[in-house]
């Protein structure tokens, strides 16, 4: 789920307008969470939550789930799939209830209050999985029921869902002598606390740097709309009358792209590149370095020759050897292109500048200036035809053509921001769906990037069909002066990308919420994001969302040969500083010896390693890589572009037949979306596409053959 932009916090929200932990909200008739949820399709009521509701619930959502475990453990019966797995399965109600909503909010509202309470809760929500995951009668039970697997009659979803929670368990370290699980308690403890801090410090560096502009002179290149923004930003600082620049992605990538003073430019890149990395309170490399140090300890004692052996485990890619493999054949192939684009910039350099070298700070600007040189095109020219209202209409088009949904506007819905949109999600006959929350602009209590994610998952209980609740959050280009919020092409294919996760999360049509939605392997859950882009930049979809702002009309067919002509630019730099991150990620978590490393030299050899030109960057540092060092990727980065194997074969079968052929969107539908993790990956695959995925539509649509 892609990943920058904060502005400042222009508005203190109602949910967070509590300044001290309120001792009132511990009684249990005056916190939300103790209640079911009086609300229009039971959406958390937002301005009912304060600061204060949250440790008391987690407290009494962790009792309740110790007493729910205690029931099965001491269950007279011998243990069944329903008195033991389902038990299970549906235990920890009111603890699932506050994680989703406090969890969401601590990456998209965050505030001091709310990183102590993430501080206080980690190591105890640790233990407390530890405390079930270690407890041997618990585990006892499950194993007579998961070795009764194939004499009792399950369904397909029932034995996979035995299946997980049995490996579950043994990979959670039930089968350690005691010794050995106290010393995973320790391990699991330690990395709770630490991955929480990562995200916080880079949170804090992210908001720390402005470059604050005093002369109009050192605006030259930048457009118009970029000026006003950076105006309005500086206005918000307390800057009036100076320009203020951020690091979030739609404030630096313009000025990367089009800011004609190079000091500026590299000041600007150069706090980018170093967050995490300044030696100061927000350090991050001591802390990812123990990390990392930690998982090979915790591999260790569970049996694992590295980390990524534990992880990849569960993956479609099963080994850290498949990893490099892939990753390398793609190295290989983009190599020889990221290095005829840099000469190629090079060149226009001492062409047009006289002849400096060039340097990543460089590459953005002169890219560009290639880019609208070649093609009479820029991100400048698209803007006015991406204006987001029409942009997310369009991607909701798509998911009428393709799955008849239909997408109701709600004003009527709590939300925990007063800029959230909200919408109902229907069937074509107009049966409900679900509720999807849409988070578009940066602010300083945000996390960096884009993701889905859930207040409430899909699943059944009881013959009750529980719908699901979705957030999708970006960090896109807010509106300035007077234009509408107007995006970059990336921007468009972002916006597409979470849709396609959160349809996944919508169109879930499982039984156990542990198995709904998005709950599949790492290097899968990418496929119905990254197969909604190839949408995004189709002609007659473009014809339906690129609408210019004023006037209305669509964009041009000559503009869209131009997107098509241009596909393949820079194609090289963007595979390659994708895969330095792959290969970084993999590099920290195939470590088979415990110690801490200076993050800076580790990370230097692994570019080395891989040969990466010196004119760029990593994606992501190690000091600022929260994918793998505070969010779920470790040894899983590659996942994106393992994914995009599959996502261009899966789109093909579309083009085979039709962009909206009904067979292959049903297909998709229900041999993808809605089956969630209830069987392996690449069956479900098969049963979609009948034939398993080979490279070369990836390769082709990178232009790497």
């Amino acid at each position: 789920m892609k990943k920058c932009s904060y502005l400042l916090l222009i508005l203190i929200p109602v949910l967070m307008s509590s300044c001290t932990v309120s001792t009132d909200s511990e009684k249990t008739g005056d916190n939300p969470f103790f209640k079911e949820y009086n609300t229009l399709f039971q959406v958390p009521p937002f301005e009912e939550i304060q600061t204060g509701t949250y440790i008391p619930a987690f407290k009494e959502g962790i009792e309740q789930q110790k007493k729910e475990i205690n029931s099965i453990v001491s269950n007279p019966e011998a243990p069944t799939f329903e008195n033991t797995i389902e038990a299970m399965e549906y235990s920890g109600t009111l603890l699932n209830k506050v994680s989703n909503v406090f969890f969401n909010l601590n990456s998209s509202l965050t505030n001091d209050e709310m990183q102590a309470i993430a501080k206080e809760m980690a190591p105890v929500l640790a233990q407390h999985r530890d405390d079930i995951m270690l407890n041997p009668e618990l585990f006892e039970r499950v194993k007579k029921v998961y070795e009764q697997k194939d004499e009792i009659r399950l369904s397909a979803e029932q034995d996979k869902l035995l299946e997980e929670l049995y490996k579950r368990f043994v990979r959670g370290g039930a089968n350690l002598n005691e010794e050995d699980q106290a010393k995973l308690r320790e391990i699991n403890k330690e990395v709770s606390v630490l991955t929480v801090q990562f995200a916080e410090n880079l949170l804090a560096e992210t908001n720390d740097f402005k470059l604050v502009i005093e002369k109009e002179e050192d605006l030259a290149g930048l457009p118009e709309s970029v000026v006003t923004g950076a105006a309005e930003t500086a206005t918000g600082f307390g800057h009036e009358g100076k320009w203020v620049f951020t690091l979030q992605k739609p404030s630096m990538i313009p000025f990367l792209q089009y800011s004609g003073k190079r000091e500026l430019r590299e000041k600007i890149f150069k706090a980018y590149i170093n967050r995490g990395d300044n030696d100061n309170d927000h350090d991050n490399k001591a802390i990812l370095s123990k990390i990392a140090s930690l998982r090979v300890e915790r591999a260790h004692v569970l049996g694992y020759k590295t980390h990524a052996d534990f992880v990849l485990e569960k993956n479609m890619a099963k080994t850290p050897d498949e990893v490099y493999t892939f990753l390398h054949k793609l190295m290989d192939a983009a190599l020889p292109i990221v290095k005829n684009e840099a000469n190629a910039l090079q060149e226009m350099i001492e062409r047009e500048e006289g002849g400096f070298k060039l340097e990543p700070w460089d590459w953005w600007y002169y890219a560009e200036k290639l880019k609208k040189e070649k093609y009479e095109l820029d991100d400048e020219i698209l803007r006015p035809y991406f204006e987001l209202g029409n942009v997310r209409k369009g991607a909701f088009n798509v998911a009428t053509k393709l799955f008849g949904l239909q997408f109701i506007e709600k004003t009527d819905i709590p939300k925990y921001h007063e800029e959230v949109i909200v919408f109902e999600v229907l069937e074509k006959d107009g049966s409900h769906v679900g509720i999807l929350y849409m988070d578009f602009f940066p602010r300083a209590s945000k996390r960096v990037g884009a993701w889905m994610s859930s207040f409430r998952k899909q699943y059944r209980k009881d013959g009750e069909e529980i719908h699901p609740v979705i957030t999708t959050n970006f960090n896109f280009s807010k509106p300035s002066g007077d234009k509408p919020a107007l995006l970059t092409f990336e921007e468009v294919s972002t916006l597409f990308h979470e849709f396609g996760h959160a349809l996944h999360g919508l169109l879930s049509d499982c039984t156990y919420r542990s198995l709904s939605g998005t709950a599949v392997p790492r290097d899968f859950v990418e496929l119905p994001s990254q197969i909604m882009e190839n949408w995004a930049s189709e002609p007659e979809v473009m014809k339906f969302y690129a609408l210019h702002y004023e006037t209305g009309e669509p964009i041009p067919g000559d503009l869209i040969d131009k997107i098509k002509k241009s596909r393949h630019f820079n194609q090289g730099f963007i595979t390659v500083e994708y895969l330095s991150a792959a290969f970084l990620d993999m590099d920290w978590h195939t470590l088979t010896q415990a110690g801490e490393r200076d993050p800076l030299e580790f990370e230097t050899e692994a570019m080395e390693r891989i040969k990466m030109i010196p004119e760029i960057v990593v994606r992501y540092r190690s000091p600022y890589f929260a994918h793998v060092f505070s969010g779920g990727y470790s040894s899983g980065y590659y996942s994106y572009i393992w994914a995009e194997v599959l996502d261009s074969d899966a789109f093909e079968a579309f083009k085979e037949t039709s962009l909206f052929d009904q067979a292959t969107a049903e297909a998709f539908r229900k041999n993808i979306l809605s089956r969630g993790g209830t069987e392996d990956p690449m069956k479900l695959y098969l049963k979609f596409r009948g034939k398993e995925p080979g490279l070369e539509p990836l390769l082709k649509k990178r232009g790497l053959l």
